[in-house]
């Protein structure tokens, strides 16, 4: 089941839309949430999920119990009203055609001020639903950081609202599960030298992947 949420790890502003996902999520897509026993609730962490709509973000983020950071594209900020709600949300902009290196760094100092983060290590989302392959970058952050890094996978997104889809699929049922997260000794080895961070990116997906959607309801 979700945590109750920590107030003292939330901003006003984000605790507002926080509860609010919430309710929506319940209300709209009820599914199964397994897992979140494994989620941290104090000191810097990852969580990496696969990408399949624009409602992974906030399905995976509500259940956590503090506030997270979520990766945006750039180009959103261009809207200064959205912009300014996902500077107050605290998103991280990100450019995804280039190697975004002032994106890295924001990562990295929040990891050091024990925040949490959301990645998905797809890059964009899947047009059919199914696993992609990994970007480099989640391994990157993952080896230089040394945090943990709790895999994550959601059900049913793709169907409720998947790329091309022009409106919401009410009803459709959103499964997320959290599995035991990984150690920096599970996901880095500095020997392989040019290969280590694809290497990471790779066994963090692969944890994801073997999660499995619950067989029986949760409750």
């Amino acid at each position: 089941m979700p945590r109750t949420p920590d107030p003292l790890q939330m901003t006003p502003f984000y605790g507002f839309f926080h509860y609010l996902t919430c309710t929506l999520s319940s209300a709209f897509f009820r599914g199964e949430v397994a897992g979140t026993e494994h989620l941290m609730i104090d000191g810097p962490f990852l969580i990496a999920a696969n990408h399949a709509s624009h409602l992974d973000p906030p399905v995976v983020g509500c259940h956590v119990g503090r506030q997270m950071r979520f990766f945006s594209r750039k180009t959103l900020w261009r809207n200064t009203v959205l912009g300014w709600w996902l500077d107050k949300v605290e998103c991280i902009p990100v450019d995804r055609d280039s190697g975004d290196v002032g994106a890295i760094k924001r990562v990295l100092q929040a990891l050091k001020d024990h925040r949490a983060i959301v990645l998905f290590p797809e890059g964009t989302r899947s047009p059919d639903g199914n696993l992609q392959q990994p970007k480099a970058g989640v391994g990157l952050m993952a080896c230089k950081s040394g945090v943990p890094v709790v895999p994550c996978r959601v059900f049913g997104a793709r169907e409720a609202f998947g790329k091309g889809a022009k409106f919401p699929r009410f009803g459709t049922p959103i499964t997320v599960i959290y599995g035991p997260p990984l150690t920096a000794s599970e996901y880095d080895d500095p020997a392989l030298g040019k290969a280590r961070y694809e290497t990471a990116a790779t066994r963090i997906f692969a944890r994801i992947a073997a999660l499995p959607k619950p067989e029986h309801p949760v409750i």
